[in-house]
């Protein structure tokens, strides 16, 4: 379980995050949504000490993320952000070898590069774990990035809109990847995802991010009501049913 106490961030007198209290249970899928500018990349980077926070407590299972070594924590959470600066000239297998750098330290044995076999073939990449990274589309390359988290083989993923740039059949085939990760792999995977309707289909647990606080959490089904998302995205919104349970209508 992922616990937040009293967690604040302040940007400046109007942009805050906080006072956040939640609890994130283990295991499966849960997407952070809301607005632009809710604060959701926000939190998942405190999460995964990415950034500091001004006041309260974040605990990743038992571990207190202010005060864990990095080494340990590099074991427990790992973490994907938006803008990846990678060096283009590597290739495929070289980045997701990265995921194993906690503890290899650079020195790949026998027992890492099967596990970077295992997670390349799981995201499709086989026939291209040979390809530099500006070889590749944007979805292949972002699958590369979701491949080289997943390699670290920590409980904890934190993915911060692994969707961007890809349209909408890489975003599908994506969401598929990451449940399938979070069902045979055992993991707690949490997504900052935009589009609500992704949320609603492939996720076990919403939580809704507005002005900086928290505004809803709840399964799929108790989240997906028109009051609700209308509240929380300040738009008309009707749910409607569709053939894989409810969708969001905009106005």
């Amino acid at each position: 379980m992922i616990t937040l106490k009293n967690v604040k961030k302040d940007y400046s007198s109007s942009v805050k995050i906080g006072p956040v209290n939640l609890e994130i249970p283990s295991g499966g899928l849960t997407a952070l949504v809301g607005p632009n500018g809710a604060g959701k990349s926000t939190l998942l980077t405190m999460v995964g000490r990415l950034l500091g926070m001004d006041e309260g407590e974040i605990k990743v299972g038992q571990y207190d993320v202010s005060s864990t070594s990095s080494k340990d924590l590099a074991k427990i959470i790992s973490i994907l952000r938006q803008e990846n600066h990678f060096v283009t000239k590597l290739t495929v297998r070289q980045l997701v070898g990265f995921g194993r750098f906690p503890y290899s330290k650079g020195r790949l044995n026998k027992e890492d590069e099967e596990i970077i076999s295992r997670y390349i073939d799981f995201l499709n990449l086989t026939e291209l774990e040979n390809r530099y990274l500006d070889q590749l589309s944007g979805g292949q390359r972002q699958r590369a990035y979701v491949a080289m988290v997943l390699c670290q083989e920590t409980e904890y993923v934190l993915l911060d809109e692994p969707l961007n740039n890809l349209d909408i059949a890489h975003s599908v085939e994506m969401m598929k990847h990451l449940e399938h990760a979070a069902r045979e792999f055992g993991r707690t995977i949490i997504v900052v995802l935009h589009d609500i309707n992704f949320a609603a289909r492939y996720a076990d647990y919403i939580i809704a991010i507005k002005y900086g606080k928290l505004e809803k959490m709840g399964t799929p089904e108790e989240i997906m009501q028109d009051e609700i998302l209308s509240e929380i995205f300040n738009t008309p919104i009707q749910v409607i049913d569709g053939p894989h349970g409810k969708i969001a209508a905009y106005h």
